[in-house]
């Protein structure tokens, strides 16, 4: 068991980083070029005057100093008020959260797909190291690893949505088939990346003495393999797993755009675009916290899984 006090540190630490990036994103935008209330009233399509512009100012507090409008800001964000998005005109705390969960599904299939194919292909290539089965699927994931999301995604849609008819190209509910595509397309180029790591994990565990001590008590390869090698083997993968996981409940606004997926990188996108900025702080503020978090619940997991661990672990 984890002593309260490290958690408790580490907590103390996302605080201040949150802090931080909290206020280096609301200066960046404080000092952009852009004009937010122009920005409010270009997406409305109206053109309003100069004195409607400085009394829109006025009501929404932009026109005083930098650290007054943000203190005000943090006061809200605290109480989970991000604000008014200008784009939308709606609260932006609801548009996250309506993204939120198409967002975890999505990375929890893109996953799950990624890891049912690098296992397989992680532990055939360790097991027949420098075979022709083992440079074809090097090479292959290989293949994997260059090959551009967007160039991935693209291809499917084509094939898989316009050719076979398959999958329907739009649709506006969130169902499986929905996610299928783009979880497909995001978990080939993971699977590429995390193959090569299981194989290297899995021939150093097989290099190890209580391998050989397991065969000379007369173990099965397959009991070898899956009860002592492969717990050993995964345990690295776990910090890949959770900065992966981070990175997809982030928004993967390419995969998200080509396939009209509405989560938080599609979001994010369109944010950016119309000069959102009380939607992009908020984007912001949350990519960071679940990175955080995330990582937080890897070391977690370490001293769970290893108890040589414990002492070190967060």
């Amino acid at each position: 068991m984890l002593k309260s006090k490290k958690i408790i540190k580490r907590l103390i630490q996302i605080i201040f980083v949150v802090l931080a990036i909290s206020f280096l994103s609301f200066s960046i935008m404080y000092i952009s070029p852009t004009d937010p209330v122009r920005a409010m009233y270009a997406v409305s399509g109206s053109i309003p005057s100069e004195q409607v512009l400085e009394q829109t100012r006025e009501e929404l507090g932009l026109n005083k100093p930098f650290l007054v409008q943000y203190v005000k800001w943090l006061e809200n964000a605290l109480k989970g008020d991000f604000g008014i998005s200008i784009s939308e005109g709606k609260p932006v705390t609801k548009l996250l959260s309506t993204r939120v969960i198409p967002t975890i599904q999505l990375a929890l299939l893109s996953l799950l797909i990624m890891l049912i194919i690098a296992i397989p292909i992680g532990i055939y290539t360790a097991l027949y190291k420098n075979t022709s089965l083992d440079y074809f699927l090097r090479g292959g994931t290989f293949v994997f690893i260059s090959m551009p999301n967007f160039w991935i995604g693209l291809l499917l849609l084509y094939v898989v949505a316009m050719k076979l008819k398959l999958i329907p190209v739009v649709s506006t509910e969130i169902t499986f088939q929905k996610m299928l595509l783009p979880a497909f397309t995001l978990a080939i180029t993971m699977s590429g990346k995390y193959a090569r790591q299981i194989r290297a994990a899995i021939l150093d565990e097989l290099s190890q003495d209580y391998v050989i001590g397991a065969r000379a008590r007369g173990l099965s390869e397959r009991k070898i393999l899956w009860f002592h090698i492969m717990p050993n083997a995964i345990l690295p993968l776990i910090t890949m797993l959770g900065l992966s996981l981070g990175s997809l409940l982030g928004g993967t606004a390419v995969v998200e755009v080509i396939f009209s997926y509405p989560a938080l990188g599609s979001l994010a996108i369109s944010a950016i675009t119309s000069m959102d900025y009380p939607l992009i702080q908020g984007y912001i503020l949350w990519i960071s916290l679940i990175y955080m978090i995330v990582n937080l619940l890897v070391d977690i997991s370490y001293s769970k899984l290893n108890p040589r661990l414990r002492k070190e672990a967060i």
